[in-house]
């Protein structure tokens, strides 16, 4: 049992999790992911690594509540203990020394972007952070970026903190006045998409990371597949992160979309 020993809403739906598990917490680099259960009775949930404390023996988790079982998540609370956790899982981000990264983070993505901010920022490299949310309150960690960031650019749909716009137009902002030498983009399939096409207009290396529908995490099921390069690749053991030049975009938001009618009956059987 893996017991939660610190809880923080950022929003209504998205909830940050501390949790004991200190085998996973030394082990844990950026770009790892796990995998929970609640219960006996709980499906599969993958979370990205937000944050790891070696000496304390935790891990951070950001969950969003989108079906039953991560809204069972989020209304747990410290002293509950979740059933199983594997991990770390996938492989780890590739650190090295660019020179300077453009790091780009949507919605709840930015937990999962903070892990490679801080490693490109510990590298040596000069780290330029671009976070986007619909609105103020949907911006996130975002004191934890600034720590690992020469400088954060916000960006909201509806101009409620820092830019009105989207994540793309703050990246540009960045390409058009220095010398961009890689790019990280990690968010909703559509805004990965976007950045994706933006850095490739400028010929910029870009890493994305797949936020696909993953189940037993081993590449056993097949469920994460995802095109890139015009191969199949497993999200949860080629990846997370592929290059996003290669990546078939459309597919996957396609297949992202592929339970949704199997998510509203599960609602429906829990709300009667």
């Amino acid at each position: 049992m893996y017991q939660i020993v610190q809880k923080e809403s950022f929003s209504e739906k998205v909830v940050k999790l501390v949790v004991h598990a200190p085998r996973i917490a030394r082990a844990r680099k950026p770009g790892h992911f796990i995998i929970l259960r609640i219960d006996e009775q709980g499906e599969r949930i993958p979370l990205t690594i937000a944050q790891a404390d070696k000496k304390a023996g935790t891990i951070t988790l950001v969950v969003q509540k989108v079906g039953v079982s991560s809204t069972r998540l989020c209304e747990m609370n410290p002293g509950d203990s979740i059933l199983d956790l594997v991990g770390p899982l996938g492989k780890a981000t590739h650190i090295h020394q660019a020179g300077t990264v453009l790091a780009c983070g949507g919605g709840v993505g930015i937990a999962p972007l903070l892990p490679i901010v801080e490693g490109f920022k510990k590298a040596g490299n000069r780290v330029v952070t671009v976070l986007a949310a619909r609105s103020k309150d949907l911006i996130i960690l975002e004191d934890e970026i600034r720590q690992w960031s020469d400088e954060v650019i916000i960006m909201t749909d509806d101009g409620s903190y820092g830019n009105k716009g989207l994540v793309t137009t703050g990246a540009e902002e960045v390409i058009l006045r220095e010398k961009v030498d890689e790019c990280v983009a990690i968010g909703p399939a559509v805004m990965m998409k976007f950045t994706s096409l933006l850095t490739k207009k400028y010929n910029i290396p870009t890493q994305a990371s797949l936020n696909a529908i993953m189940v037993d995490g081993t590449g056993m099921c097949g469920a994460c597949r995802a095109s890139v390069g015009g191969e199949t690749k497993f999200t949860c053991i080629d990846g997370p992160e592929f290059d996003a030049h290669q990546i078939d975009f459309d597919e996957l938001i396609q297949r992202l979309g592929g339970y949704k009618a199997e998510e509203q009956e599960a609602w429906e059987q829990v709300n009667g």
